[in-house]
């Protein structure tokens, strides 16, 4: 059985994700669930926003769902930032920071997990609800770190916004 497809993909997980966390570092928690005038999101939305995706593109969609998945992104967390979700201005109306972070960071984690132990057969298998991007479980998991690189130039932007440094 080959590995590199697998392989690949957990490569390219970790280096999205790697690639976000750049931009997190030096905010204050107020940073984080700061909205420019005239806009409607926030880095921390943004943040919840990849943890739902992440979770929804490389778990719910490849195994479907299971009740210990409660314990790593609640159910109500995953419905107030999933795709077409609407951001909610100020920390007052979202998740503490603390559990946005544990959340981002347990999906990854449980991501890398479960996917280091599928065969290329149970990957090549089509999705029920084909994507316009992709259509079988591992276009799914290659699709997460595509995403999560648009919303880390949404939270590069923000950073700017806020007058923090150039980063890439």
């Amino acid at each position: 059985m080959s590995r590199d497809r697998i392989q690949t993909a957990t490569e390219r997980i970790e280096f999205a994700r790697g690639y976000t966390k750049q931009f997190l570092t030096e905010l204050s928690d107020e940073e984080w669930f700061w909205t420019p005038p005239g806009f409607v999101t926030h880095v921390a939305w943004q943040v919840a926003h990849l943890a739902a995706s992440q979770y929804s593109l490389c778990l719910l969609r490849v195994r479907g769902h299971r009740d210990s998945d409660d314990a790593i992104i609640p159910q109500e967390f995953f419905e107030n930032f999933r795709i077409g979700s609407t951001p909610l201005a100020g920390a007052a109306n979202n998740p503490p920071l603390s559990e946005i972070q544990r959340i981002f960071d347990g999906v990854q984690a449980q991501v890398l997990s479960e996917i280091a132990e599928y065969t290329d057969a149970e990957l090549d298998v089509p999705l029920d609800k084909p994507h316009p991007a992709f259509d079988t479980k591992l276009g799914a998991i290659e699709y997460s770190p595509q995403h999560e690189l648009v919303h880390a130039g949404q939270i590069a932007l923000l950073r700017r916004l806020m007058g923090k440094e150039f980063k890439r």
